[in-house]
């Protein structure tokens, strides 16, 4: 009895406070804690629990609540943690296997003599993507090129203000030859001359340092011709002699020097005005995008570092891009053209359009330009650096090549090749890159997706070869084989080996898919003309530029190079480009 009427008196007490003035429940309250330590043990469970839901169980469950509610947060962020960290370890294993791996190569196979030769030249986009996907095992492959490294050519501008080392988007073609599983002959040598008759290339060493044997010849079953193309010129006189390309990375080095060289000289105590604003005029001819992209790396150096530290040239720095078409980036849609070419005018890059070069002098360059009434105008335009970025011309190897074979008479621009990318009048002979006509632009992409598509052919070859081998074999068996189940085996291995046949015939020709285009514009922006289901996506902007960047990261030939470009992006922007000559 005396336990019921607690609750009762515990109730009644609970309304008398509600009704109590605003000040006395406030000093009241002060002292709950202790109330309810006090009532606490003088309540059986249940009616304790009853009170609480009444009105007072906010004051008593809370505390609770919130120590729930903190340790489901504490464990939310304590598997998040570890999830991160895990991650962190798992990737750096991975990492560290991958490196591990690329610098211990498995032993490999040795060459059989029972094996085809085949030989590729150059080691540029179209070869390097060929030996990246060929089974060597298949095949004696034997590689002839004057440079033994694979070289990045879309980060190249970057190059030539100090934005990138050239290294860094370099890649020795020893490291992933290494790597695969037969033995793939390396010579550093130009080729000279290739023989389609007898099946011989010539090959000369053309490096400083030469041995007693500085040229050969190396016979082949096949041959891939993929050794690029030369700088035009257009037999424009004085360009070779004064203009500096950019292709190789030497032309990058070049550049570098001669726009420090020009800087410094301009700077030289009592140097004449006139000679100071021509040092400083940089002139770039061609408005695709390597033109484009060198023109707004070169802004970006002196907008960022330049002027900063050598203030005396600020006045007078100055870069033109001269195009001989009506606009820049032909290949890029309209809005992007004009996207640029406003970027430019915001970044006082001067912009001449259906402006052609006719002669080029040691200081000056002579350029034929259409005015607003349509008129002609020569005139002679200074300079301190002109960089030669248009056009493609053959090699000499490639000109003696087609002047061997009568089919490519008609010729002009390259190798003409038929839809297997096969040199017309060869049968033995591919090309790709620049030096083969396959009426699609010479772009390092096509070039790419050509040497992938010649690897997936002479895998196909070679087991198109082992399964007619094995064929003829089973066919001898036949005929050996005695009537019944022992030759109706041996007939049924031969029908499955001909659906094998039939399947791996079935490979079509080469058809290029455009992924779409990037060039950087300056000023941390760039443009992007994209492929996109069925139609194009095209952009420009800051975030383009971020998309231009993780695109070529992710494109970069190995884990070195992604880390080595990463690292010199950083260090661009913690400590700037540097201004030494060299």
């Amino acid at each position: 009895m005396a336990s019921a009427m607690k609750p009762m008196a515990f109730s009644s007490l609970a309304r008398q406070f509600h009704h109590l003035h605003p000040a006395a429940r406030r000093a009241f309250t002060t002292d709950r804690s202790s109330l309810l330590q006090a009532a606490r043990p003088a309540l059986p469970k249940h009616a304790l629990r009853q009170q609480l839901r009444r009105g007072y169980a906010d004051q008593i469950v809370a505390p609770e609540t919130k120590a729930k509610a903190k340790k489901g947060g504490f464990r939310f962020l304590r598997w998040s943690w570890r999830v991160t960290y895990l991650s962190a370890i798992a990737g750096t294993l991975w990492f560290s296997y991958g490196v591990y791996q690329a610098r211990n190569p498995n032993e490999q196979m040795e060459p059989d003599p029972k094996k085809k030769t085949l030989v590729v030249l150059g080691t540029g986009w179209g070869s390097v993507s060929l030996l990246k996907k060929l089974d060597t095992e298949n095949y004696n492959v034997i590689v002839v090129s004057p440079r033994n490294y694979f070289l990045f050519t879309p980060l190249l501008p970057s190059c030539t203000t100090g934005l990138i080392e050239h290294r860094s988007i370099m890649e020795p073609v020893r490291n992933f030859l290494r790597h695969k599983k037969a033995v793939v002959k390396f010579y550093e040598a130009e080729c000279t001359k290739i023989d389609a008759d007898k099946k011989v290339v010539y090959i000369t060493d053309e490096s400083e340092i030469k041995g007693t044997v500085n040229t050969t010849e190396v016979p082949f079953d096949m041959l891939v011709v993929g050794v690029g193309a030369e700088n035009a010129t257009f037999g424009i006189p004085g360009v070779r002699e004064h203009g500096l390309f950019l292709k190789e990375v030497g032309d990058a080095q070049a550049i570098r020097k001669r726009i420090m060289d020009c800087c410094e000289t301009a700077t030289f105590k009592d140097q004449d005005p006139d000679e100071v604003k021509r040092l400083l005029h940089m002139v770039v001819v061609g408005g695709g995008p390597t033109g484009v992209e060198f023109a707004g790396e070169l802004q970006d150096f002196f907008e960022g570092d330049l002027k900063k530290w050598i203030p005396d040239i600020k006045t007078n720095f100055h870069v033109t891009l001269v195009e001989a078409l009506p606009n820049v980036l032909p290949m890029f849609s309209k809005q992007l053209i004009d996207y640029t070419e406003r970027t430019f005018k915001e970044e006082t890059i001067t912009i001449r359009t259906k402006t052609m070069v006719k002669r080029v002098t040691e200081k000056f360059i002579e350029a034929e330009s259409t005015g607003p009434d349509g008129k002609k105008v020569v005139e002679q335009i200074p300079y301190g650096l002109l960089v030669w970025a248009t056009g493609n011309a053959l090699r000499p190897v490639v000109k003696d090549l087609m002047m061997s074979i009568p089919a490519q008479k008609d010729s002009r621009r390259g190798l003409a090749v038929n839809e297997y990318l096969v040199v017309k009048g060869t049968e033995n002979i591919w090309a790709v890159g620049d030096c083969a006509v396959a009426n699609y632009a010479p772009t390092a992409q096509v070039a790419a997706q050509e040497g992938a598509f010649l690897a997936r052919l002479f895998n196909q070859m070679a087991k198109t070869e082992e399964i007619e081998t094995e064929l003829k074999s089973l066919s001898d068996q036949q005929e050996k084989a005695a009537n019944g189940g022992p030759r109706d085996a041996i007939f049924s291995e031969i029908k499955e080996l001909q659906k094998r046949l039939r399947r791996v015939k079935q490979m079509g020709p080469f058809e290029y898919s455009h992924q779409g285009s990037l060039a950087y514009i300056g000023s941390e922006k760039a443009v992007a003309d994209v492929s996109w289901l069925t139609g194009n996506i095209a952009s420009g902007g800051t975030l383009t530029y971020f998309f231009w960047r993780s695109a070529y990261l992710s494109m970069v030939f190995s884990t070195r190079n992604k880390v080595l470009v990463i690292t010199d992006w950083i260090k661009a922007k913690m400590f700037g480009r540097d201004t030494s000559r060299e």
